[in-house]
């Protein structure tokens, strides 16, 4: 609970897991993180070993956030919170959160995890090739 137990870090893992990749795409989520504290968490899950960061060959200036093997362990977590928000929690869901769930019918738990591990060590693998 200590790395991904406050509401930031969760977020940041499921932002990078929807194919956000900057601090700008970070900034520009719905939940509206303050700046000071997404640099805080994401320099937090780069020295527990959930994140690396590397700049873009073409531009210099831009960092890229992507998850290490260690971060992807992560998805589970994610989609048991997500599963047991969905049968306790009298919340509707938002556009993402409604899209997940469309998503994850029809399918076991371990294959819909699965999937999404492995469509993002694809998306990870052209993002660093790029």
């Amino acid at each position: 609970m200590d790395i991904f137990g406050d509401k930031w870090s969760l977020l940041i893992i499921r932002d990078l897991f929807l194919g956000k990749k900057t601090f700008t795409e970070f900034m520009n989520s719905n939940e509206k993180i303050a700046s000071n504290i997404l640099t805080n968490r994401l320099d937090f899950l780069i020295n527990n070993g959930l994140l690396k960061v590397t700049k873009l060959p073409n531009d210099n200036k831009t960092k890229i956030y992507y998850l290490t093997n260690k971060g992807i362990d992560m998805y589970p977590i994610v989609y048991e919170m997500m599963c047991w928000s969905k049968r306790n929690l009298d919340k509707e869901f938002g556009p993402i959160g409604k899209q997940i769930l469309m998503d994850m019918e029809g399918i076991t738990a371990n294959q819909f995890i699965e999937k999404k591990q492995s469509s993002y060590i694809k998306h990870r693998e052209h993002i660093l090739s790029a």
